[in-house]
């Protein structure tokens, strides 16, 4: 457990749907404390199951469980090592199209009725203010984690790129994924539910509500760019190593993770 202090706390960098959970940074270390479920377990599995994947060790974030102590409360969640070089700042796509265009990226998006064309507006554009030619190739690895694991809080607010000191742009490390795998059992999704209605529940956010449509869109638009390896077993051997969770939330977990591996078979 670590013990984290006031001047400690970080105003969140994205805005979330469902609210923002507490962070801290200290001696180089972000923490994240839960906010409506599981979010720490949800961000140290799906960061693990990483390793079984095409992903370079530099284009994730990798979280591990932590309990953190905040004044009088004790907190689950995770952490992770600051991945931003000193001088280097993470600028959402939202804060980026706002400060080259003067409008909202969001906004925009959503008055595009193709949905196709909605993904080419979003890479476009970033690609014209950063300069980063691949970046179609970034959203669809991006989508493709969010489709397998559930991630229903990727707005843009919550994709990013790097600027470093001089000015020049770099694609961000896949981060934030505590809002995946069902999560949030205090709003939308109840321990006590059957887990196959709340699957129906899920809507994606990025440029439309279905995890299929978005994914097809970007596979058509920029190929398939990631593959997984991992089996049951692994997963089951990662969550054997967290003691902060309930068996029953890593249960659930492991259910979710095996019916979407199954759902998308061929990614494996």
């Amino acid at each position: 457990m670590v013990q984290l202090f006031e001047q400690e706390v970080q105003l969140p960098y994205a805005q979330s749907s469902k609210g923002n959970q507490l962070k801290w940074c200290n001696k180089d270390v972000w923490y994240k404390a839960d906010y409506t479920g599981y979010e720490g377990l949800s961000e140290y599995l799906i960061s693990k199951l990483f390793r079984y994947s095409d992903l370079a060790v530099s284009e994730y974030v990798d979280y591990d469980i932590e309990t953190m102590q905040y004044k009088d409360r004790i907190y689950r969640g995770c952490r992770s090592r600051n991945f931003l070089s000193e001088g280097w700042r993470l600028i959402t796509l939202e804060r980026l199209f706002q400060n080259a265009y003067g409008h909202s990226l969001s906004k925009c998006i959503y008055s595009i009725e193709d949905y196709e064309n909605r993904l080419r507006f979003l890479v476009d554009q970033t690609i014209r203010v950063t300069g980063l030619r691949e970046f179609g190739m970034y959203m669809s690895k991006l989508l493709t984690i969010d489709a397998l694991f559930l991630n229903e809080d990727r707005h843009t607010h919550n994709i990013a790129v790097l600027m470093d000191e001089i000015g020049e742009y770099h694609y961000c490390p896949f981060f934030d994924h505590g809002a995946a795998l069902l999560a949030d059992t205090t709003m939308d999704y109840p321990m006590n539910t059957d887990i196959t209605k709340l699957l129906d529940r899920v809507n994606a956010k990025t440029f439309c509500k279905d995890f299929d449509e978005q994914l097809d869109v970007a596979e058509r638009l920029y190929g398939k760019n990631l593959h997984f390896h991992f089996t049951r077993k692994d997963v089951e051997h990662i969550l054997e190593q967290d003691k902060v969770y309930s068996e029953e939330e890593k249960m659930r977990v492991l259910d979710v993770v095996t019916r979407q591996r199954q759902k998308y078979q061929y990614l494996f």
